[in-house]
């Protein structure tokens, strides 16, 4: 398997953190340290390109499966995926490699996650690089299942509700293929199955691969997911309401650590849903008043897709960071 290669290259451990065991997955050397948080639905091998080229610039790279996720602890209920649980895990796993700081990249569910250890804890995050998933208020008068109630029941989150409904969806299928329909769909709309389908069938399979992904790579998800099932990771969509809850408190709390943000400009409601509009106005810079916002040419995945513009991306701003920190 081609993937085997630059996976000996990669350290592997589990780290007890929050209550949970973690795997882990680490390369390099180097006084920096960078988390790096994947999303959904993905492991830590969503970033073995940034992995190697931090590595081999000096950083210490460092890239967990979240709970839920790959060789990770799966708890069973949906409500031991909220948010403060997903920044507690990171204060843990900070709090085993030892460094008072880090620089933290996260890309949908490990963008938010970012996001939140971010305001919840400046002190240990040097700066953040965020993609795909903006920092968003809280509406405090509408909850966020109900605010999606007008997208109707093909809306993909709503279908992720029902414990096992998605689950038995995606069993239709092959691992294998679940892979290609979720990763490689090339939708800039929102996400919504047309009435009396589910998003998993309405989700196209492509009957060739785009250049910047191989059948290999698709197999290590697909056989990490097999082993440990799409429930964990569809209980971060499952807690969406008790995040609400549980945030309140942080109302209108601005994110003050350097950051930048990187989106594609195929990403799925860029336009049709305001993301654009919202990145590039003035709610978003005044919650996050010191965010550089970059627009990709690329999709959902493009920290895959645009590897290397990723990379030198999150390094420009690296050297920015390190250089302001040391005057």
């Amino acid at each position: 398997m081609a993937s085997l290669p630059f996976e000996y290259e990669v350290s592997h451990s589990r780290v007890r953190t929050n209550g949970i065991w973690m795997h882990v997955a680490e390369k390099g050397e180097g006084p920096h340290l960078v988390l790096l948080l994947h999303g959904f639905p993905q492991t830590w091998y969503a970033w073995r390109h940034q992995m190697a080229f931090l590595a081999a610039r000096g950083f210490r790279a460092v890239a967990p499966d979240l709970r839920g996720f790959g060789d990770s602890d799966s708890p069973l209920s949906p409500a031991a995926y909220t948010i403060p649980h997903l920044v507690g895990d990171l204060v843990g796993l900070l709090d085993h490699f030892g460094h008072r700081q880090a620089f933290v990249v996260g890309h949908d569910w490990g963008a938010v996650a970012g996001w939140f250890l971010s305001l919840f804890r400046p002190d240990l995050v040097k700066g953040l690089v965020a993609l795909s998933s903006p920092y968003s208020p809280r509406s405090p008068g509408t909850r966020i299942l109900e605010s999606y109630k007008p997208l109707g029941d093909g809306f993909f989150i709503t279908q992720f509700q029902k414990p096992g409904r998605a689950e038995r969806a995606f069993a239709r299928y092959d691992y294998l293929t679940v892979m290609k329909k979720l990763l490689l769909h090339n939708k800039k709309e929102i996400l919504i199955a047309p009435p009396e389908m589910e998003i998993i069938d309405f989700l196209e399979t492509p009957a060739t691969l785009p250049s910047w992904i191989t059948e290999e790579d698709l197999q290590v998800y697909a056989d990490k997911f097999q082993e440990s099932g799409f429930t964990g990771p569809l209980n971060y969509y499952r807690a969406m309401d008790l995040n609400w809850e549980l945030l309140g408190p942080w109302d209108g709390a601005k994110i003050t650590v350097p950051t930048k943000f990187i989106i594609g400009n195929k990403e799925n409601g860029f336009e049709a849903a305001g993301a654009k509009d919202y990145i590039q106005g003035n709610i978003f810079k005044n919650l996050v008043p010191n965010v550089e916002v970059v627009i990709l040419d690329g999709h959902r995945f493009i920290h895959e897709e645009r590897a290397q513009q990723v990379c030198d991306e999150i390094l420009n701003f690296f050297h920015k960071h390190s250089i302001e920190s040391q005057l």
